[in-house]
């Protein structure tokens, strides 16, 4: 599946719940593994849950494969790995604490390296 659409469709199912503060980082440049990081926030465990349990719904219904999903136990920080796409859905306090898009900003032109969401 092209890359461009599938982040559409992540962000458009994080946007169906309400999904916070949405960031889409290109990282094809920093690793191999995956081509873009989407990053949201959530007000409580039972949003972040439904968020990540949307956007694997419409990956799914979309042709896209999930790999595979941790940390829905506690539903602080539930990672959705998509393969070309990880997504990360936090409650504001973890995506605080961890700060991941300075983590893979990477270079001081970050900002270029953003994609539209």
């Amino acid at each position: 599946m092209d890359i461009r659409k599938l982040q559409r469709i992540v962000v458009s199912a994080l946007e169906d719940i309400k999904g916070r503060d949405i960031e889409v980082l290109n990282t094809r440049k920093l690793t191999p593994m995956f081509d873009r990081v989407v990053i949201a926030s959530a007000d409580s465990t039972r949003q972040v849950k439904a968020l990540a349990r949307n956007v694997q719904e419409k990956a799914k219904e979309a042709g896209a494969e999930v790999l595979g999903t941790e940390g829905e136990d506690s539903g602080e920080w539930v990672l959705v790995d998509l393969g070309a796409i990880v997504v990360h859905v936090m409650q504001p306090t973890v995506r605080s604490f961890y700060n991941l898009e300075e983590l893979w900003q990477g270079s001081s032109k970050a900002e270029a390296d953003r994609v539209a969401a």
